[in-house]
């Protein structure tokens, strides 16, 4: 990366920041005009600084959905609530179609054929735990939800918990944010179903999600990077 993209990169990440210090202060002090004029510039400014860092066109296509959903979950009306929730689905999408790419590229490093049976455990109890997550948040929203909510709950949640576990394999830092993203639409879930909330309920569901977004964006900018070192120079680097 050139000294002048790089500098623009830096400024983008710092202006999502400061934005997104802004918004979660407005929040906790209860501003709610400035909550509105803010929250629609999160994600462009990040997608922003993923694009100055030649981020992959996908992972700019899920940051703009969640602008779309942040953008459309400002209104409390029914249909807009849909519309949101359809735009993070897409976003889902494109991200679950990246870390495929991302992971598969990444399958010719050779690490050997015996992997550590800590590894191989890992790989096993994850899925698991993931899926017996799904099904416990779903059985017991299901009651509460409305009923002509409960079925796009359902499928939406199957397909963030499905992103939140594939984007574990790109790494910790993925892995992170995939799961602070399950946790965050968790406690909007809880808030449509009417269940008891924190104070503060939309402070807390900002907060995981931009630290959510942002560690999506820094994994997959991370085995983006790694993709585009060639593997011959990488086995030399492991046999020196």
């Amino acid at each position: 990366m050139n000294g002048r993209r790089e500098r623009a990169a830096r400024a983008l990440l710092w202006a999502f920041a400061l934005a997104a210090v802004a918004d979660l202060v407005a929040l906790a002090a209860g501003a709610g005009t400035v909550h509105t004029a803010v929250k629609p510039l999160l994600m462009p400014l990040l997608a922003a600084h993923a694009g100055a860092r030649g981020a992959p066109r996908l992972l700019t296509g899920a940051l703009l959905c969640g602008w779309a959903g942040d953008t459309l979950l400002l209104s409390e009306a029914d249909p807009a609530f849909l519309a949101g929730m359809a735009a993070f689905a897409a976003g889902h999408i494109c991200y679950l179609v990246l870390f495929g790419r991302l992971v598969s590229s990444e399958k010719h490093v050779p690490f050997g054929r015996h992997v550590p049976f800590t590894a191989r455990a890992r790989a096993a109890w994850i899925p698991l735990a993931y899926g017996v997550v799904l099904v416990g948040i779903v059985a017991l929203l299901w009651r509460d939800l409305p009923n002509d909510l409960r079925g796009p709950v359902a499928a939406y949640s199957l397909l963030l918990t499905a992103m939140a576990y594939c984007a574990g394999r790109l790494g910790i830092m993925a892995g992170i944010g995939g799961a602070l993203f399950l946790l965050s639409d968790t406690l909007i879930a809880t808030g449509v179903a009417e269940w008891p909330q924190l104070p503060r309920p939309d402070l807390w569901i900002m907060g995981t999600y931009l630290v959510a977004q942002y560690l999506l964006t820094r994994g997959v900018l991370d085995a983006h990077g790694r993709r585009a070192v060639p593997a011959p120079a990488y086995r030399e680097t492991r046999n020196v």
